[in-house]
């Protein structure tokens, strides 16, 4: 009988081939990414080995820190008696005593007058002092990691969050005057909308009222045709709506994160007729949203079947002319990536570049950032590897809890608890309807990007060779969004320190995706915008804040006039399609592959 095991070297064993070493590791690897994505379900995919490492960490540098121990102690000791004073300032001023601790501006849970009332103001100002404790005890420890202290604080406040005193009929002052006042019957109707809402969430229905906003009848109405279709884009380009068009067509690389249509919502928020009205050619990548056959598509397959197979349709149609390519989100950030390697090659199809709210570098991705590291990416991946695809769920579950008080917990408060249902709008429609992301792609883009920063680092490579964005010389116009928690404005400005060529920059008040949809004639919207030339010095983001020139209003019309000033002189609308060149129209906009849920 052969022995299980055959000699290698002097001081080492593996297994004998013949004992079938490969199948039981592939065995292994089965079963350990099996468990993995068993307990992803109910972890919303997050790691517990990512958190436990955090926890850990943390605990034992603060164990060995007597001294922040101390500090912590103090710092208890010094809120347990301010509560004190407060509540005799309260016994004997009554209402007019002032507050011993303020929310932070974005916090909006307590600014209404009823929590000024005793014993609401007690209250709430008791939760805020324990919030700051607990800030104060999961940072500052030295030693811990960055990360890991980050992560610690985020879990903590999400944890605070869920037992604010605004989340509770009785000590919500807002919540139970209204509830006297009609009754308990607020409360009857949010038990209604929560079993509506579970109802439809069972059954893989969409949101109430969203109805309303049917794609192709109401939204995503633009005039407009399929062209080019393949196994990941549909090229949709627009009827022009001017006599004269500029000669430079318009190309929109939406992220695949979203559909393409927030770019063309109702008609008087439409992006896309902004542009056509204004004179220009457009033309929009539709992205399909993948299924489990397409598990392997990676960020090669999204940039050759998706920017460059539409540049060289847009080229078919427009021959002659160089394009003004723009790029949103993670679309942004792929036209990047093609420009650099566009530009490394020689290829000068591209006239301008747009980025909206896009990064190119990830080091200030915002709070995504803690929870990107080998262990939670490794589970997530394991995760997207049973399924082909990252879930629509398990993504928006991601986005929503950088929010939750905006996001969750107000929501749960308005809906169920007082029992009102918001008007549903084009643009919550639009973030309700969810698309997947493959498994190859989004590992890819996770650990390249994110965790690894190669783009900005100067290891991307493209078809074998590294791109550097450096080498783009196309003029570029990028805009942030001031309150993104997406592709926050600072990380999306470091543009400048990646590029030497003419950057203009733009940051408007919103957030990653209202801040977009900034249509003019509406009340509220300002802007920023500063451009830096190739020779021009480097200016920090704090200061180009400080001294950008505010304006008011939407920022569309100052885009389309630098647009218009990177464009000849306006022509002739070209022809739909180029037949000549395979092109046909194959049929109306919005095409098929936006309809996929």
């Amino acid at each position: 009988m052969p022995s299980p095991y055959e000699r290698t070297s002097e001081t080492s064993w593996t297994p004998s081939s013949d004992y079938g070493s490969h199948g039981v590791t592939a065995f292994g690897e089965v079963l350990d990414r099996t468990l993995h994505a068993e307990v992803a379900r109910f972890t919303a995919g997050l790691s517990p080995s990512a958190l436990i490492a955090a926890y850990m960490d943390w605990a034992v540098h603060l164990m060995a820190s007597p001294g922040k121990q101390v500090q912590i102690l103090e710092k208890g000791l010094h809120k347990s008696t301010t509560v004190s004073q407060q509540m005799a300032h309260c016994a004997f001023r009554g209402d007019d005593s002032e507050p011993c601790i303020v929310p932070l501006p974005q916090d909006k849970r307590f600014t209404g007058e009823a929590w000024q009332q005793w014993p609401y103001n007690l209250i709430y100002q008791n939760f805020l002092l324990q919030q700051q404790l607990w800030h104060s005890a999961t940072t500052g420890v030295r030693g811990v990691t960055k990360q890991h202290e980050g992560m610690i604080e985020f879990v903590s406040r999400q944890l605070l969050d869920m037992i604010s005193p605004s989340n509770f009929l009785l000590t919500n002052p807002e919540l139970l005057h209204h509830s006297i006042l009609q009754g308990g019957m607020n409360l009857v109707r949010g038990t209604q909308n929560f079993w509506e809402d579970w109802q439809r969430v069972v059954s893989g229905k969409k949101l109430v009222g969203s109805e309303a906003f049917v794609v192709g009848r109401d939204v995503a109405v633009t005039p407009g045709k399929v062209i080019y279709h393949n196994r990941l884009i549909e090229l949709i380009q627009y009827a022009p709506t001017t006599d004269k068009v500029r000669p430079e067509p318009v190309l929109i690389v939406p992220a695949w994160i979203m559909k393409y249509y927030i770019l063309d919502l109702s008609p008087q928020n439409s992006l896309v007729k902004y542009l056509t009205d204004q004179g220009f050619s457009v033309f929009m990548i539709s992205w399909k949203n993948p299924d489990p056959g397409d598990r392997d598509l990676g960020m090669k397959d999204y940039r050759k079947l998706g920017i460059m197979a539409a540049l060289d349709a847009t080229a078919a149609v427009v021959p002659d002319q160089p394009v003004h390519a723009v790029g949103y989100c993670l679309g942004g950030t792929l036209l990047s990536i093609a420009a650099a390697a566009m530009a490394r090659d020689g290829d000068s199809r591209i006239k301008s570049i747009t980025l909206l709210a896009a990064q190119t570098d990830f080091t200030e991705a915002g709070e995504l950032m803690l929870f990107i590291n080998d262990s939670q990416l490794t589970f997530l991946e394991d995760m997207m590897w049973e399924q082909g695809f990252l879930d629509t769920k398990q993504m928006a579950g991601t986005f929503q809890l950088l929010r939750s008080n905006d996001l969750v917990w107000s929501h749960i408060i308005h809906e169920y608890m007082h029992g009102e249902r918001k008007p549903m709008t084009d643009l919550m429609a639009w973030n309700a309807d969810l698309t997947r992301m493959p498994y190859r792609m989004h590992s890819e883009y996770l650990r390249r990007l994110f965790l690894d920063n190669d783009l900005a680092e100067g290891r991307y490579q493209v078809d074998g060779q590294i791109v550097a964005l450096s080498d783009i010389r196309a003029p570029i116009f990028a805009v942030g969004t001031i309150h993104d928690h997406v592709a926050p404005w600072r990380s999306a400005y470091k543009i400048h320190l990646l590029t030497d060529t003419d950057v203009t920059f733009l940051l408007t008040s919103g957030g990653h995706n209202a801040g977009i949809v900034s249509e003019p004639g509406q009340n509220g919207h300002s802007y920023q915008v500063m451009a830096r030339t190739s020779v021009d010095r480097y200016t920090d983001p704090d200061s180009w804040q400080a001294t950008a020139p505010h304006k008011t209003g939407s920022w569309w019309p100052e885009w389309v006039s630098w647009l218009a000033a990177q464009s000849g002189e306006p022509v002739s609308p070209p022809a739909i399609g180029a037949p000549k060149s395979g092109y046909f129209p194959l049929g109306d906009a919005p095409g098929t592959y936006v309809l996929q849920d």
